[in-house]
């Protein structure tokens, strides 16, 4: 019988479960493990090296705790710093999120494109670098929102978030003549992992239609890949949410349909 593989998927906080949704859709015989680590939460108000410092450790003993085949950072601010640490520190496989820029410009008609992420990742120069290196003529607007992040949060464990709070947060992101859509923002990146738990605002809101672009599905189809091939759901096949801060999580209503259906213990 083959053996049922183990993912673990990291994120500041509750964002990552947008990428846990597509690989667990992609994956539904594998087990997971999500942590959140809402202990250090959110990571736009720490430097580059305190985040360096703190995840580069803490996967490690998430590593020995959990013993994963594969690990996901499913968080920009992080993916940005800390991947090539990972690799040299630990021997599994590791799948990093970064701003979608390259299938974005690729796709964008009117070439405006919007690049939507916290402070610190639209400031990092690995995102500079992709611009740079895949625009492709494309106008890029780099957007840093400070509050988005921990209003999806909020949004997600319930509580009331205004529309006028996210309005706030979007606006800048839409760029150009709005009455012409030959010469307006077309595609707007989320660049968090927490933004498209907001989603569903983010498209009622906007003040013209674009195409949003959420990384989510091409991570689950680079996971599935390093796994090799699917194989039959076990009764195995469950689910762990942790927390770093140790607080018990109360969300399985809410965290259910992140899980494939399946109960986080």
């Amino acid at each position: 019988m083959a053996s049922l593989s183990s993912i673990l998927v990291f994120d500041s906080g509750l964002g990552g479960l947008t990428v846990l949704r597509e690989i667990v859709a992609a994956r539904p015989d594998a087990h997971y493990v999500y942590v959140a680590d809402d202990a250090f939460f959110p990571y736009g108000h720490h430097t580059e090296d305190q985040i360096v410092a703190r995840v580069v450790p803490l996967i490690g003993e998430l590593i020995d705790a959990h013993a994963p085949d594969l690990v996901v950072i499913a968080c920009n601010t992080a993916s940005t710093l800390v991947m090539s640490y990972l690799r040299s520190a630990y021997k599994i496989p590791f799948v990093g999120t970064v701003p979608a820029i390259k299938p974005a410009c690729a796709q964008s008609k009117t070439k405006r494109v919007s690049v939507l992420g916290t402070k610190g990742t639209v400031q990092r120069e690995y995102t500079k670098a992709l611009i740079r290196d895949f625009a492709h003529g494309c106008e890029v607007t780099l957007v840093g929102s400070p509050e988005l992040a921990s209003l999806a949060e909020n949004a997600l464990s319930g509580h009331p978030v205004g529309d006028e709070d996210i309005v706030a947060e979007l606006a800048p992101c839409f760029v150009g003549d709005g009455a012409d859509p030959t010469a307006r923002t077309d595609t707007v990146v989320l660049a968090c992992t927490h933004y498209p738990l907001l989603l569903d605002r983010l498209v009622r809101l906007a003040p013209w239609p674009v195409a949003w672009i959420d990384p989510a599905p091409a991570i689950a189809r680079r996971v599935s890949d390093l796994l090799g091939p699917t194989g039959a759901a076990m009764d195995g096949a469950g689910a762990e949410m942790i927390f770093t801060s140790k607080r018990p999580h109360r969300l399985s209503s809410a965290l259910m349909p992140f899980f494939g259906g399946r109960v986080p213990a």
